[in-house]
């Protein structure tokens, strides 16, 4: 795959045409690129794995999400690299070859959604579509110090688009400044333009960002700064989401880890909501792709072949139980923020991992991550991941979360929000600007 200019982001660069040539359409003249998980029509989808490419037809059709993009005005240049299978958030791919970082050069640059968010971080697009299942567009977007958004689950439709895990699955997108990730938005969400309502709460989740090796006195403070600057000290709040979720999510009492008491700090029930969450994702892909694994044996990159056969090996033991957690967190997450409260956590737990790290070191951080992860994965709610600057040179992000269906809330908020959280971290030192 050709690195240096195009940072080894691309699979197949080709050029789709908007659907009209007007000025008016509001993707006019942007351009974006698309995660090789969506159908093109005359395309083999490649699912990030020659094995899967070598044994599927070319697509008859174009996804629907693909084509609104088209019909909103914007051109294509291509399809991007991503994990095999999007059995991954790290973004390393043996076939294919590793993005590259445009951020962090010698860190992975996060996955499954690997290319789409490189293209948007090296510049050779202004947005882009990845899918977001277990993290897959947040995690790249943290990663590669740009805007990452995951809708409320079910709103924008995955047809066209290869299953991971129908429960989790989401098509998200990426871009580099939050004007653009809005109008993108607007078009996937079908949403008219609306006057930007302020928040009536901004909960920041303590406990969640203990979670994270960056101080979290530094990227907290920003946000507080921030939201108070513009909507008053009476709108931030403080919540131990991991007793929100002990108390009110009762069907998590068989995913509790009751031997885990001496591990490095993690927060007991989001850790169990991030195994409910991952044993729900191994069944749903079984259902999806076990007879193809099990009939081609594809040839699959270190980690994921392993995750790949766990979730061959699957039985539906505590599916069902998945199934009510899901239910019991989205309500206890609505009550929690109300109508227009919004949540604040970290998107991921510190630095992207550097590249090729030991798996075994790679699992904590995994750990961690999916405990954040599975907060919007399970409640369906939607997610926004938002760059802060650099720690150490490094990039840092922070994340909102908004109740289902406050897609637009969230996408006008972040635009809102983002000149004074610049500001801020300016004027606060505590972080370098990207």
């Amino acid at each position: 795959m050709a690195t240096g200019s195009n940072y080894g982001a691309f699979m197949e660069k080709f050029v789709l045409q908007p659907h009209s040539s007007s000025h008016d359409l509001p993707l006019s003249g942007l351009t974006f690129a698309i995660k090789d998980i969506f159908d093109v029509a005359g395309y083999v989808t490649g699912f990030g794995n020659p094995d899967w490419a070598r044994t599927h037809p070319a697509s008859e059709s174009t996804a629907p999400a693909v084509s609104a993009i088209l019909r909103g005005g914007a051109t294509c240049n291509g399809k991007t690299v991503m994990d095999e299978m999007a059995y991954s958030i790290n973004g390393e791919n043996k076939h294919y070859g590793t993005p590259i970082n445009p951020c962090a050069p010698d860190r992975v640059p996060g996955g499954s959604s690997s290319g789409s968010a490189v293209v948007v971080g090296g510049d050779l697009a202004d947005f882009s579509l990845g899918t977001d299942t277990g993290g897959s567009v947040r995690v790249p977007a943290s990663y590669c110090g740009i805007f990452g958004f995951r809708p409320s689950h079910g709103v924008i439709s995955t047809s066209g688009v290869i299953p991971m895990a129908q429960s989790f699955d989401t098509v998200g997108w990426f871009a580099r400044n939050p004007a653009i990730l809005n109008r993108v938005g607007r078009v996937l969400l079908q949403l008219s333009d609306m006057s930007p309502v302020g928040p009536t709460q901004l909960i920041i989740a303590d406990d969640c960002f203990q979670l994270s090796s960056i101080p979290s006195n530094r990227v907290k403070q920003v946000l507080v700064d921030s939201v108070e600057k513009l909507f008053g000290g009476h709108v931030i709040k403080h919540a131990n989401l991991g007793d929100v979720v002990k108390d009110k999510v009762p069907s998590l009492n068989c995913f509790l880890d009751k031997g885990n008491a001496g591990q490095e700090y993690n927060i007991p029930s989001l850790a169990a909501l991030s195994s409910a969450m991952r044993l729900l994702q191994r069944y749903e892909f079984k259902n999806n792709h076990g007879e193809w694994v099990s009939t081609v044996r594809p040839d699959l990159g270190p980690g994921i072949a392993e995750r790949v056969w766990e979730a061959v090996r699957t039985t539906d033991e505590n599916v069902d139980v998945c199934h009510s957690v899901k239910t019991e967190l989205r309500v206890a997450l609505t009550d929690l923020l109300g109508d227009f409260g919004v949540l604040a956590i970290p998107t991921v737990p510190g630095a992207p991992p550097k590249l090729q790290t030991d798996p075994t070191t790679l699992e904590t951080f995994r750990a961690r991550a999916f405990s954040l992860l599975s907060i919007a994965g399970v409640s369906g709610f939607c997610q926004v991941s938002i760059p802060l600057g650099l720690h150490d040179d490094l990039p840092v992000s922070v994340s909102l979360l908004a109740k289902h269906g406050s897609d637009g809330l969230l996408l006008n908020l972040v635009e809102t929000l983002y000149d004074t959280l610049k500001e801020q971290v300016g004027n606060l030192g505590l972080l370098t600007r990207l």
